[in-house]
């Protein structure tokens, strides 16, 4: 059994991947690892590149099954490991980052550890989150990036630069890097790729994680630069985004509160109005078809 299973999900990744891959072994140190990359778009050649690579597997899909089905399909095809990883494909790992996660996954009540993820530049990227909510819906469609250092139930997003310093418990993290101990996976469950083709499927992964009863520990020692945007950027991307919010919102609570959050959601789109991807948002959420006619559709 190897210490780290690592799985990434590329999709027109052919540029990142060198980088992801050439930073591996300063951020394992001594642990023994396996990167396996589930290929969503096999037009890049990938398998011929870095499929004789050692320590490298290259699954491919077949299809575009979007993040959380790959995210299974490479955990269907990753060997034994103690812990396993889950990385974009956008990332440069810095020195001893995944060992320093390891670390923190040493506390037995602790199954998932995240890095603190920087810009380019060195500079912090927010990547921390609290539990979706109503109210905290409203603040988002408000103030949006305004008035970072707002009281905790007005902001998902975690904004006060305070609060990524030091090793602390958390509700969740935005889903480019984590890891988890390989014994709980199969209580946590499969990545919910009927729900979630992109976005939204880490928050609900990580409830699943706290709903078993585990800890997850942001590690701001372990630095991992996140170039952003592997996934592609477009204005049907930002809408499938609020459109999986509201589908999260709407797993896990009952009518009345995912009526209050669809309305929140909607409110966030009619204050930015003139901004192109609003229109966009504003139809997919009102409209079945529209919707379908999202990445990896659904109703």
């Amino acid at each position: 059994m190897i210490d780290l299973a690592i799985i990434t999900v590329a999709y027109k990744s052919l540029g990142d991947l060198p980088s992801l891959l050439g930073s591996i072994p300063q951020a394992v140190g001594t642990l023994t690892w396996h990167l396996v990359v589930v290929d969503n778009y096999s037009l890049d050649g990938l398998e011929e590149r870095f499929g004789a690579t050692p320590q490298v597997s290259v699954f491919n899909s077949g299809e575009n099954l979007g993040y959380s089905g790959g995210l299974n399909a490479g955990l269907a095809h990753a060997p034994a490991s103690r812990f396993t990883v889950f990385l974009n494909a956008d990332l440069t790992l810095k020195p001893d980052s995944l060992v320093l996660l390891v670390d923190a996954l040493k506390t037995e009540n602790t199954a998932v550890s995240v890095p603190l993820l920087v810009d380019e530049d060195g500079r912090i990227q927010p990547s921390l989150r609290r539990e979706p909510a109503t109210l905290r819906a409203l603040g988002e469609a408000v103030f949006g990036d305004h008035w970072p250092r707002r009281p905790s139930w007005l902001s998902e997003m975690v904004r006060n630069p305070d609060e990524y310093h030091g090793t602390k418990p958390v509700e969740w993290a935005t889903g480019a890097a984590l890891m988890i101990k390989s014994d709980v996976l199969s209580e946590v469950g499969p990545w919910d790729s009927e729900r979630f083709f992109l976005y939204s499927e880490e928050t609900d992964y990580f409830r699943r994680v706290r709903q078993q009863g585990f800890g997850i520990t942001f590690v701001p020692d372990a630095v991992v630069g996140h170039r952003g945007g592997g996934s592609g950027t477009s204005l049907e991307l930002n809408a499938l985004m609020a459109v999986n919010k509201v589908r999260y919102f709407r797993k896990w609570h009952g009518a009345g509160a995912s009526s209050v959050f669809f309305a929140a959601t909607v409110l966030h789109s009619l204050l930015r109005i003139r901004r192109p991807e609003s229109s966009i948002t504003l139809r997919a959420l009102f409209s079945s078809a529209a919707r379908a006619a999202l990445p990896g559709g659904g109703s």
